[in-house]
């Protein structure tokens, strides 16, 4: 087998420029897969999962405006906003259709993509997300994260961050995971992550697309998650026709990188899948 490489690479598309992992099909490709990243991280939360893809998908993770090395253009964000984004990187890049694979944030995105461009969209691969607005609390505690922020830096948010996303068990033997995570909250501007916080704090409930959605569509939630609770997930599960729900064990809200060997497994089962 053909040794694939991840290859780093930037694109302009409208104001900014976005920076993405790509590694290539060796085949005719049969299949396009977009990994979404969660806040406040980057592309490269997804690299075990582009190594794991078979020889006729090609994978490519992107690093959402503002975050990790896309620049953030003018500086107003929102869900809306980054969906449009991805709308723009598709076109640019020729793709006819791909499967949104998101996680937290990334999956708020690809909900979005769905209502916006569904025709471009040929499965979907939500990770600890849902399709709920904050209610006032939730807005609430997006606020309180801003001034936090803004009030003690990048460092001390990265180290409750961590408690928050990961389960006990991964936080004892995922040491890799962990500094991954804390750098890239390190490496994001303050002001990227207080707009990308006010962005979740404003997006709009997209529950009236999920009946609606006629692609494959695998529900991922860690079983530990302190951030979703299983509640919208389930709701989710029952909203979209055909979709799948499982829980992974010892994971917390980020099971592609707690459980990867998992993920992998079953995300490669529905890249194959006809839809």
């Amino acid at each position: 087998m053909a040794e694939r490489l991840i290859k780093s690479n930037k694109i302009r598309i409208g104001d900014i420029s976005i920076a993405y992992h790509i590694k290539k099909a060796t085949e005719k490709t049969d299949r396009t897969i977009i990994f979404l990243h969660g806040f406040p991280f980057n592309k490269n939360m997804w690299r075990e999962q582009l190594e794991s893809l078979e020889d006729n998908i090609t994978g490519i993770a992107v690093d959402i405006r503002g975050l990790g090395n896309s620049t953030k253009g003018h500086g107003f964000f929102s869900i809306d906003v980054f969906a449009k984004d991805l709308g723009a990187f598709i076109r640019k890049m020729e793709i006819d259709k791909a499967v949104l694979c998101g996680v937290s944030m990334g999956g708020y995105i690809a909900l979005r993509a769905y209502q916006l461009f569904p025709e471009k969209i040929d499965g979907l691969i939500l990770s600890d997300t849902h399709a709920k607005a904050d209610d006032n609390a939730g807005k609430q505690k997006r606020f309180d994260a801003i001034q936090a922020v803004l009030n003690h830096g990048r460092r001390p948010y990265a180290i409750g961050f961590i408690a928050n996303v990961f389960s006990p068990k991964s936080i004892e033997e995922k040491p890799e995971a962990i500094e991954l995570i804390k750098s890239s909250i390190r490496r994001n501007s303050v002001s990227s992550i207080c707009a990308t916080l006010l962005a979740m704090a404003s997006r709009t409930d997209t529950t009236d697309v999920l009946s609606e959605i006629k692609v494959p569509t695998l529900l991922i939630r860690g079983k530990e998650d302190k951030i979703t609770p299983a509640e919208p997930m389930e709701e989710m599960a029952k909203k979209i026709k055909g979709a799948t729900y499982m829980e992974f064990e010892g994971c917390g809200h980020l099971p592609n990188m707690e459980d990867p060997a998992k993920f992998n497994l079953h995300m490669n089962k529905l890249l194959q899948k006809k839809s």
